[in-house]
């Protein structure tokens, strides 16, 4: 792709083709319809000269040089979706649409930007990044902002200019601004996130310099991060979009309803995002259920390293949202469990949480109370009204429910001592199984085969075990392992992998080709689920609802 050109998007295969608009030279760009849900949106970008990108909703924009059209979810598409004391004015929703030919790329400002403008039925906001602020554009910096002042003659909404030149931005058009046009002024860091004090100070300077709206983008190093930005955007005095880049960030930008951001970002698809930690917009919407967020809303979650792959957030928010609970589910990629839950202290947020690897011990030491059933692992934690943190660990139930054969008198064969080993020998002895505990350091899987009154080895001499007819394999490793099948062919035993991304394993599939009965890591996850919704809601939970989705998304 060349320096100069004209970028257009395209939208989702689901949604029908929406208008177009002809721009010089014969050239037509069709904008999305997408019934409610994609709404065309404009941006630009370039070294020398602005060029443009059509977009679908709104464009977050970390590191662009783009002109953006940004869609305004009113009242009532978000009927609680208002800023918080910094704002007043519903969030904004905005994504990019990208173009893919140096043809569709080539953008001129005065011929071209009336006609983006004009065309579109959404409000409008125009931004052109520098290369000094992360963005592409190298060229002069009086046609950079003599570009900017046109779109606002010629109707944009919104115009984003960087903090540094704010000030002489902000004085060329005094006296000359319409009335229903404002200046976002932002400042992006691209190596971490400020203190509290700091950032502060930085969007007292972003208010001085004239701004209507204040733009604060950060870096994340630690989830918690993401809390001082929330501070922010609470208690600025102007609206205020609060951003913090990266996976650890990703609660700032689903969260921006709940803590009175004026906006939030979600690409159109997962290739096309514009800057590190971007959720799509169908994600947005339909994982995350965005419109249904409230500054009262309660935030769950799974706490795990890795934690993206997991499939809990499309459960638990599809069942909060089929029974009208006032709850999202959200991805906690953690590092640090203590330091979480030390900064996310407040009643409602954090109140329920799954917890995953390599969490599910070390979370044992920031509880308050322990679950009667004392196994060293946590796998659900919830936090009560007074604040304090109570465990549980509900695969006990869900492990040998998924199972679902009887499993007394039976020889139970755990691959791996970690949170879900402990979970899976502790329900298989609790039905009257005799448990073997193989694992990497024979010390860990002693500590629980005596535990549960097993026998212990390791990961190697398992490789020589000879299974016995009717035996059960469940695996909680990441790397599968299969047993020496000379003498009994697995083909007599039941295999289940705890592991359910992908659904199929590899030990599952070589299982399923020599005979053996499977059971998929999914169906612990289900009933797990089970148990977390009753515990997280009081509810019961909806099976049949669990159960769709994870034969669609699985």
């Amino acid at each position: 792709m060349s320096e100069h050109g004209w970028r257009t998007g395209t939208s989702t295969g689901t949604a029908p083709s929406g208008p177009s608009i002809t721009l010089s030279k014969g050239r037509s760009l069709k904008l999305p319809n997408l019934n409610n849900m994609f709404l065309p949106f404009f941006r630009s970008e370039s070294h020398q000269r602005p060029t443009a990108t059509f977009n679908s909703w709104a464009a977050d924009n970390c590191s662009d040089s783009k002109s953006h059209q940004y869609i305004h979810l009113n009242v009532m598409d978000l009927p609680t979706g208002m800023s918080g004391t910094g704002g007043g004015s519903p969030t904004l929703l905005c994504t990019p649409l990208m173009g893919t030919t140096v043809d569709q790329m080539e953008f001129d400002p005065p011929r071209d930007l009336d006609v983006l403008i004009k065309s579109s039925p959404l409000p409008t906001l125009v931004t052109y990044r520098p290369v000094w602020e992360g963005g592409q554009y190298e060229g002069d910096e009086k046609k950079r902002q003599d570009a900017l002042r046109l779109a606002m003659q010629l109707g944009a909404n919104y115009i984003d200019v960087e903090l540094e030149v704010a000030h002489e931005f902000n004085n060329s058009i005094q006296g000359r601004k319409p009335d229903d046009f404002k200046v976002i002024v932002s400042s992006h860091n691209f190596h971490n996130t400020p203190s509290i004090e700091a950032l502060g100070n930085l969007v007292a300077r972003i208010q001085a310099s004239g701004a209507d709206i204040a733009k604060v983008v950060t870096t994340t190093l630690d989830i918690t991060d993401c809390s001082r930005i929330f501070h922010i955007t609470i208690h600025s005095q102007i609206p205020t979009i609060g951003i913090v880049m990266g996976e650890r960030g990703l609660i700032s930008r689903i969260l921006s309803l709940k803590f009175g951001g004026f906006l939030t970002y979600g690409a159109l698809e997962a290739g096309a995002i514009s800057a590190p930690g971007q959720p799509t917009a169908k994600d947005l919407l339909e994982l995350y259920n965005f419109r249904l967020i409230r500054p009262d809303t309660k935030v769950n979650g799974i706490i795990g390293k890795p934690v993206g792959h997991s499939k809990s957030p499309l459960l638990f928010n599809a069942a909060f949202k089929s029974v009208g609970l006032n709850a999202v589910y959200l991805h906690f990629l953690v590092d640090d469990v203590e330091k979480f839950f030390n900064t996310y202290s407040a009643v409602d947020f954090a109140s329920g949480c799954s917890c995953t690897i390599p969490h599910k011990e070390a979370a044992l030491k920031c509880m308050d109370e322990i679950d009667p059933i004392k196994i060293g692992a946590i796998n659900d934690i919830v936090r009560r009204p007074d604040g304090t943190l109570t465990p549980f660990n509900r695969s006990l139930n869900g492990s040998a429910t998924a199972i679902g054969s009887p499993l007394a008198g039976k020889l139970f064969v755990v691959l791996g001592a970690g949170g879900a080993g402990k979970s899976l020998a502790y329900g298989a002895a609790q039905k009257g199984a005799r448990v073997v505990v193989a694992n990497r350091t024979f010390k860990r899987a002693k500590e629980l085969a005596d535990k549960v009154g097993g026998q212990a080895m390791t990961l190697e001499e398992f490789e020589h075990f000879h299974p016995e007819e009717g035996m059960v394999l469940a695996n909680t490793t990441s790397v599968g392992m299969k047993p020496k099948i000379d003498d009994t062919p697995l083909s007599k035993c039941l295999v289940f992998d705890a592991i359910y991304t992908p659904k199929l394993t590899r030990l599952l599939r070589e299982a399923r080709d020599s005979g053996a009965v499977i059971v998929y890591g999914t169906e612990m996850l289900i009933h797990q689920g089970f148990e977390q919704y009753k515990n997280f809601t009081g509810l019961p939970a909806p099976e049949d609802l669990f159960r769709q989705l994870m034969e669609k998304h699985a």
